[in-house]
């Protein structure tokens, strides 16, 4: 099926100021409300969300196979049960709805007043109902940086890291989102290796920058996804800081891996941005070595162009610090082989789940994603604008993370997801 909402050359009768992350070549999917309007499915174009229940109701989305409960809902599950085909039909109708050349609606100024709401005037809610969450850990340059600080640098990467996307299965009911504020988590650490632990306020509490994607339903339990199938199971993407308790993480994490250190939060963006909007910024992968196993080859581009930034905010500040610049197109495992591998042992999918990359870390130091390897293990410092100076993430402080891609005069963003930190209860 043709994916007419990229078309670079569309303009859109909705003015969008060119810094925008939203233009009509995006159209991402959300969920919105205000006091008039209940939870509902909604997209975005510039600075407005566009109410998909009213435009149900008014007739401008007949044909597509949609079903009022589609849209007149708090989460965007139940649409996503109509598959890769459903909302590609959905956001090409979009596009041309928007489109200035397209009179349909361009026309209809009280229907313009029901459909699009300032986003001003709405609030978001969780886009999807995550049944199940699993984060990767496929970044070369972070592995490792972890890798050289934690054990021995001629030895960084563990012996399976080059042959299978490591990942495991994390807390999916505390992925929460951007606005929401989260308290500095409590548990067992061990400062001295010779002394017994402690328990009390995580004391190196970081940020982890990374993207998350979200599936349609899979196949049944017992079969496999390939990596030539695996895009058309992804709906799209979000920015996602998976919090991390450094501290606690070190006494807790063998031989299990993390727990607490963990499963306190993790934030992501609010709107949805569909694979779809993203092929147009696909580029190649880094050279695998060795060479991987059948199951995990794959064809054509599959990393994507992901510009990504980390800011940091204290209270007292009303400018943030920029901190870190990294790009999603470093992942050595790209997601259709994350995905791959996740089913091949006949593991089930459901709408909603969501996989996040690991830490996305480039080559150089101001590239790192994670405040563990900007300030390598608290050996350094980190300097924000006021001459204030980071090691980790203190209490009052605000972690702001954005990306966007941007090509052939065409930007598509992902908005923001912007944290605040509590003391601890």
């Amino acid at each position: 099926m043709n994916i007419t909402a990229n078309n670079p050359a569309l303009k859109s009768w909705v003015e969008v100021d060119k810094s925008s992350d939203f233009p009509i070549q995006n159209l991402p999917f959300g969920i919105v409300k205000n006091k008039q309007l209940s939870a509902r499915a909604a997209s975005r174009i510039g600075d407005f969300a566009i109410d998909l229940f009213a435009l149900f109701q008014l007739g401008y989305l007949d044909g597509l196979g949609f079903e009022q409960a589609d849209f007149d809902n708090n989460r965007f599950n139940q649409l996503m049960k109509k598959g890769k085909d459903g909302t590609r039909m959905l956001r090409n109708r979009l596009a041309e709805l928007f489109s200035t050349d397209n009179n349909t609606l361009q026309n209809k100024k009280e229907d313009q007043e029901k459909v699009l709401i300032p986003i001003a005037e709405i609030e978001n809610e969780m886009p999807v109902h995550v049944g199940d969450y699993t984060d990767f850990y496929s970044s070369i340059e972070h592995a490792t940086n972890v890798g050289t600080l934690f054990r021995d640098p001629e030895n960084a990467l563990l012996p399976n890291w080059k042959y299978i996307p490591v990942g495991y299965h994390g807390r999916a009911s505390s992925i929460i989102l951007s606005g929401e504020e989260i308290h500095r988590p409590k548990g067992q650490q061990k400062p001295k290796d010779d002394e017994p632990p402690v328990f009390g306020p995580c004391k190196l509490l970081d940020f982890e920058l990374e993207m998350a994607f979200i599936t349609y339903d899979g196949k049944p339990l017992g079969e496999s996804i390939s990596t030539k199938e695996a895009d058309d199971f992804i709906f799209g993407m979000v920015l996602f800081n998976d919090w991390s308790a450094r501290d606690i993480q070190k006494w807790e994490y063998v031989p299990l891996g993390p727990f607490l250190a963990k499963n306190f939060a993790s934030s992501i963006s609010a709107w949805i941005v569909t694979l779809d909007a993203l092929e147009p910024f696909r580029v190649k992968g880094p050279e695998q070595d060795p060479k991987v196993f059948p199951y995990l080859e794959y064809q054509g581009e599959k990393n994507i162009d992901i510009n990504l930034e980390v800011l940091i905010q204290p209270e007292e500040h009303d400018e943030a610090s920029s901190i870190c610049r990294s790009n999603y197109k470093y992942m050595y495992w790209n997601q259709t082989q994350q995905l791959a591998h996740h089913t091949i042992n006949g593991c089930n999918i459901k709408a909603g789940d969501m996989y996040a990359s690991g830490t996305i870390s480039g080559p150089t130091e101001d590239s790192y994603g994670s405040m563990l390897e900007l300030s390598w293990k608290g050996s350094k410092t980190v300097k924000l604008k006021g001459g204030e100076e980071r090691k980790f993430i203190q209490d009052k402080d605000t972690v702001i993370m954005r990306g966007h891609c941007e090509k052939d005069g065409v930007r598509i963003g992902f908005g923001e997801v912007s944290t605040k930190v509590l003391p601890a209860k």
